[in-house]
């Protein structure tokens, strides 16, 4: 059962459509509206699992614009839905936009969760998992991601970051270069899909590594954290 005026972030598979939980689809069946990145992406998602209802597009590009009408319509009663294009929302996502100023405002928000690239590729990386940073996307900037990487050189834990297949070889090159060598590296490519790939390798052999992989999509790169 659904509360009114309440926003639901739900969590969505990553790649398999099956890896939706029950809850999820009871809040998408019943809510009022879906607010999602990709309405394509998302109404095959509903139109799979039999669900109809109306979506509005929240991206980087429009998410100040179209903000202030969603929260008006939560503080009007009605009951929305936030899904990324997979995974969990909010997360290197325009989702924590509108959470942040749902919250701001006085709205109930209730997580619904789900797949997450982050967990999934940790528990099965072989790098420990008591402690682990996640630092998302680093600057396209060479100067600034440079920067990014020597700020987490220290960090004990595992650091777990996104990167596009465009970009991965240069941030090989830049962890090669600025961490200790002796650092275990895993690669998750295309995680819960036909064609999911898990590379373990160190940073001697990472760039080697990156010309071997298929530099397709979004990958997950987790690196062992400093010894001290």
């Amino acid at each position: 059962m659904i509360e009114r005026g309440t926003l639901y972030v739900v969590s969505t598979p990553i790649g398999n459509i099956a890896d939706i939980t029950l809850r999820a689809l009871e809040i998408l069946s019943a809510v009022d509206e879906v607010v999602c990145e990709d309405t394509r992406r998302t109404r095959g998602l509903l139109s799979h699992y039999d669900i109809s209802k109306p979506l509005t597009s929240y991206s980087d590009h429009n998410k100040e614009s179209r903000t202030p009408g969603i929260c008006s319509r939560l503080a009007g009663g009605r009951s929305i839905a936030l899904v990324s294009d997979a995974g969990t929302p909010g997360v290197s996502d325009p989702g924590f936009y509108l959470v942040r100023e749902a919250i701001r405002q006085g709205i109930t928000t209730v997580p619904v969760p789900g797949a997450s690239a982050i967990l999934a590729s940790l528990v099965v990386s072989g790098l420990p998992t008591d402690r682990f940073l996640f630092v998302g996307f680093l600057s396209r900037k060479k100067g600034r991601r440079r920067k990014d990487i020597l700020s987490f050189a220290k960090e004990p834990g595992t650091v777990i970051i996104y990167e596009a297949a465009s970009r991965l070889p240069s941030l090989a090159a830049d962890l090669t270069e600025l961490l200790d060598e002796g650092r275990r590296v895993v690669i998750a490519r295309e995680m819960t899909k036909r064609y999911e790939e898990i590379v373990r390798t160190d940073l001697a052999n990472l760039s080697q590594t990156v010309e071997k992989i298929t530099l397709k999509g979004e990958f997950v790169v987790l690196v062992s954290g400093n010894k001290g």
